[in-house]
């Protein structure tokens, strides 16, 4: 029960930075390939406070928050101005993403490769579905707004967007702070769940993972995406009794999967669009 509680847990913790992705490249049309850089900024943010400054677990989760969302505006913002397409966009995030990692193997305060171990574990599975559930409802209410609607429109046609009104820089720059606060709170439940942090957890591996989750999830969904980095922490867990085959059945079975849902397991639709029209109104004998 503890071993399945451990990988429902970390399921959770990869979703909510998938959520933030799933805004920013599913949304919005950009890609990126450097986002875990912004759960390594919320994770090291958070983990300082509390292992340095003794700082409130509650408080060093927000802060880490805000620490990768201000950092996604200062790295995003001269991108975006440039108005690089979204290619491009990725590869400069991905020079991002290593600068991150080669900074924090380097400095003092965050002890290099060595990392910070003896983090306490505050990340209880509480705390981890409290904080998905809050992200959840905080992407749909984006992705509902005014805001999230520039976005769609940005995704399906820039041009069109831009003549009716709609600023690309901005939507493009809010949809990317938003998506980093959200892994940057991944990225300290991540710290204080693991009980340590060190800088070789965020590569473009992880960044990878991220981005196979939103588009196996389904680009214009919320829960498609959720679901799939669930199924991305269970599956390799799942097939280790193939051992030396099992990152061969696990990229096996992510083709497969592609071909036969080419829109990702959701597509343009949340998990609740797939039941009976008169079981979503609650009672069809109304």
């Amino acid at each position: 029960m503890d071993y399945l509680l451990s990988i429902l847990s970390l399921g959770a913790i990869n979703g909510i930075a998938v959520l933030g992705l799933a805004i920013f490249t599913g949304f919005t049309g950009m890609f990126s390939l450097g986002h875990s850089a912004f759960v390594g900024i919320g994770a090291y943010g958070a983990a300082i406070l509390t292992y340095y400054y003794m700082t409130p677990f509650p408080l060093a989760l927000l802060a880490g928050s805000l620490m990768a969302a201000l950092v996604g505006l200062l790295v995003g913002a001269p991108a975006l101005k440039a108005d690089l397409r979204s290619d491009y966009f990725a590869i400069a995030i991905l020079g991002f993403g290593e600068a991150f990692r080669v900074l924090v193997e380097n400095l003092d305060l965050t002890n290099g490769a060595r990392g910070l171990p003896g983090l306490e574990p505050f990340s209880t599975p509480a705390w981890i579905f409290g904080c998905l559930a809050l992200a959840l409802a905080l992407a749909f209410n984006f992705v509902r707004s005014p805001m999230g609607r520039s976005c769609a429109a940005v995704r399906e046609d820039p041009v069109a967007a831009q003549m009716a009104g709609v600023s690309l820089f901005a939507v493009r720059l809010c949809s990317l702070a938003f998506s980093a606060a959200l892994c940057g709170l991944s990225g300290g439940l991540m710290a204080h769940y693991l009980s340590f942090v060190q800088p070789s957890m965020f590569t473009l591996t992880q960044s990878t993972m991220l981005l196979a989750a939103v588009i196996a999830g389904g680009m214009g969904s919320l829960t498609g995406p959720l679901l799939a980095a669930f199924i991305f922490v269970a599956l390799p867990e799942a097939l280790r009794m193939a051992q030396m085959w099992r990152l061969a059945a696990y990229g096996l079975i992510l083709v497969v999967m592609m071909v036969l849902r080419p829109k990702g397991l959701m597509g343009y639709r949340e998990v609740w669009q797939l039941l009976p029209a008169s079981k979503r109104r609650g009672d069809g004998s109304a």
